[in-house]
């Protein structure tokens, strides 16, 4: 099951291509990270995206 935790959203295509390589670049523990920020129990949040 996938589920989704962490987004952002970019109203240009070409920053969110910049931010998405520069994320794969990171290693897990700061991946980790972003997402417990703002979603420390790692919801699903795609059924708010609806």
């Amino acid at each position: 099951m996938d589920i989704l935790v962490w987004y952002e959203i970019f109203d240009d295509i070409n920053a969110a291509i910049i931010r998405e390589k520069q994320i794969k670049g990171w290693n897990r523990a700061w991946k980790i990270r972003l997402i417990e920020k703002d979603n420390p129990v790692w919801n699903d949040l795609a059924p708010g995206l609806m």
